[in-house]
C-alpha cells in the first residue's frame, strides 16, 4: 500500500513519541487536577491519545485489525467518560441536598430560638 523509507519511519516515530509525551502531561493533570472534572477530562484525553497511537500503528504496520481494536477502545473510553460524568452529577446532587438540609435545619433552629420567650 505505502512504501516507507527510513525517514518516514523516523517521522512516524517522532509523532508517536510526541503523542506519548502529551499523554504523560495529561496523566500529570489527572493526578494533580484540582477538580474532579479536570481529572475526567485528562483521562478522556489520555484515551484519545492512546486511540491515536493505535491508529498510527495500524497505518505503520499495515494491519487492519488494529483499526478494530481502536474502535472498541474508543467505545470503552466513551462509556467510561459517561459513567464518570454520571458519578460527578450524582455526587454534586447529593452534596447539594445535604447542604440544603443543613441550611434548613439551621433556619429551623433560629426560628425556634426567636419564638421562645426569654426567661429572666
Amino acid at each position: 500500500m505505502f512504501e516507507y523509507v527510513p525517514t518516514e519511519y523516523a517521522r512516524i516515530f517522532f509523532i508517536v513519541c510526541l503523542i506519548a509525551v502529551i499523554a504523560l502531561v495529561c496523566l500529570v493533570r489527572a493526578i494533580l487536577g484540582p477538580k474532579f472534572t479536570d481529572r475526567i477530562m485528562a483521562v478522556n484525553m489520555i484515551g484519545t491519545k492512546t486511540l491515536l497511537m493505535v491508529c498510527v500503528l495500524a497505518v505503520l504496520l499495515q494491519e487492519s485489525y488494529l483499526v478494530d481494536v481502536a474502535i472498541v477502545y474508543a467505545l470503552l473510553s466513551f462509556l467510561a467518560v459517561v459513567v464518570l460524568s454520571k458519578l460527578v452529577i450524582t455526587r454534586y446532587r447529593v452534596k447539594k441536598s445535604e447542604q440544603k438540609k443543613t441550611e434548613s435545619k439551621q433556619l429551623d433552629e433560629n426560628e425556634q430560638q426567636k419564638e421562645e420567650p426569654h426567661r429572666d
